[in-house]
């Protein structure tokens, strides 16, 4: 087993390291050029996207409810460890290059939602199924390939997350409070069941409520950080443009300089967000929407909260602390797991770490049941048997508990490998598919440009390659009450 473990690392570190990286990179650069600048051109209609996006969705997810169920598995314990690990591996100016490259992941997640929305289905419960499996099967006219997506995206969110997410929880749990796996695991299946057995909308409800909410709560928390210490607020923020650009002379141990700061910060901004992936398309495309650049908008919106408030929030709550907990070049990555806590309880008080153990447990939670969304969304795709959704259920929430008492590394690589291995098809989909979102932009930008609250048809639409599915956008949805 430590032999397979060892080969499957070095092939995920190949495709996390190397090979996602500039091929995510290279579809943000891509996306951008095709929209010309959408994520700058609409900036305010992006910051607004959450107006309006309560209403009921019926059957379906609301607008919102699918924002939340992305935001749930974007913002997770990557966005404290993961900025951790990334301020030790590559110093202060990793953040900026995290910045920059969240910029192009706006772009990205537009085009995989606004073409999740699009290329969506009608389910046999009434409600809309759409992402990869379904514009791939559609677009491309290769369900197989759809299928092959489908597959891995189910193992990994579906089974692997769950395992590792609560691994998670048990850790932080035992380190706050000394609870045993076994505690932490009778949490975790008390929190997960009744919302993975309830489905879509169970799952879209709890979101809706917690993923935000954690979010505000983070960033209230660090906001008060910021104004309560001035000086190392800009201190900090100086020492991400000096050593994004090697202009600091105390980054020079850091192995590497302004060349280690650009990769670390560009793989935290690249995974932490997920555009690109192909996850957050599976939420988007479950969203009854008036039209499908309103879903497209508010997803580029999710990137904005995770990497440029979320993740910096982290990174500035480290930094303020300064060398009492870090040092750049000094400070080994073995700190990542614990920095976060240690800055806040030398700078707000040991009192805070429980608090942040019950963040780390929400965070955790949140992303498992986002997780599951997905994977439930490619089920949907493979088979439309009612038992094999029950079994799903029933699978995750027993990986969910076994997950308490061991880490299973092993799975967890090979998750990330189907995951790598999934993003590689979807990006390779999105390019090929790029016409259906420019028309339904274009389509939007008119009516907008009319005057009028921009309404979709798929059908006969002469800025699109063709028609949409069978039942989705056939006509113009009846007004809002």
């Amino acid at each position: 087993m430590p032999a397979l473990n060892d080969v499957l690392t070095q092939v995920s570190d190949f495709l996390f390291s190397t090979f996602l990286v500039w091929l995510l990179i290279g579809a943000g650069i891509y996306f951008t050029i095709r929209t010309r600048g959408v994520q700058l051109r609409h900036s305010v209609s992006i910051a607004c996207s959450m107006v309006g996006s309560r209403a009921s969705g019926g059957r379906s997810l609301s607008s919102f409810q699918a924002f939340a169920v992305g935001l749930a598995c974007r913002v997770g314990t990557g966005n404290i460890v993961g900025v951790a690990l990334a301020l030790l591996l590559g110093g202060p100016g990793a953040i900026l290059w995290m910045w920059v490259v969240a910029l192009l992941g706006t772009a990205t997640a537009f085009t995989e939602s606004t073409l999740a929305q699009v290329l969506k289905v009608r389910h046999r419960d009434g409600g809309f199924r759409g992402g990869p499996p379904y514009y791939i099967a559609k677009g491309l006219r290769l369900p197989w390939l759809g299928a092959v997506f489908a597959v891995f995206f189910l193992a990994a969110n579906g089974l692997s997350m769950p395992l590792v997410q609560s691994n998670a929880v048990a850790g932080a749990l035992g380190a706050a409070g000394a609870i045993p796996a076994w505690g932490s695991a009778l949490i975790v299946v008390a929190l997960t069941a009744p919302v993975l057995l309830g489905g879509l909308k169970a799952i879209g409800r709890v979101a809706e409520v917690l993923a935000p909410l954690m979010a505000a709560a983070y960033l209230l928390a660090v906001l008060g950080i910021v104004v309560t210490h001035p000086a190392a607020s800009w201190q900090a923020l100086t020492s991400i443009i000096e050593g994004a650009f090697g202009l600091r002379a105390g980054l020079a141990g850091l192995a590497g300089g302004v060349v280690q700061a650009i990769l670390n910060g560009v793989r935290r901004g690249l995974f932490s967000n997920e555009a690109g992936l192909g996850g957050a398309a599976c939420a988007s495309g479950s969203a009854a929407v008036r039209h499908p650049v309103q879903q497209g908008l508010i997803q580029a919106l999710g990137v904005v909260i995770d990497t440029i408030l979320v993740c910096t929030a982290t990174a500035l709550a480290i930094l303020i602390a300064g060398e009492a907990v870090y040092t750049p070049g000094v400070t080994g990555k073995d700190a990542a797991g614990s920095l976060t806590q240690d800055a806040i309880a030398l700078l707000v008080g040991e009192w805070t770490r429980w608090p942040m153990a019950i963040l780390i447990v929400v965070l955790a939670y949140t992303t498992i049941i986002g997780a599951f969304s997905y994977a439930q969304v490619c089920l949907d795709y493979l088979t439309e048997n009612r038992w094999a959704s029950k079994a799903l259920q029933c699978a995750a929430v027993a990986c969910a508990a076994l997950g308490a008492f061991q880490a299973l590394n092993t799975v967890w690589t090979l998750a990330d490998i189907l995951l790598g291995v999934g993003a590689i098809i979807n990006l390779v989909a999105l390019v090929a598919l790029i016409g259906w979102v420019l028309g339904a932009l274009r389509d939007w930008e008119a009516q907008r440009r009319q005057g009028v609250e921009p309404v979709f048809i798929g059908h006969g639409n002469p800025l699109l390659p063709g028609d949409t599915n069978d039942g989705v956008w056939e006509a113009a949805p009846s007004p809002r009450p």
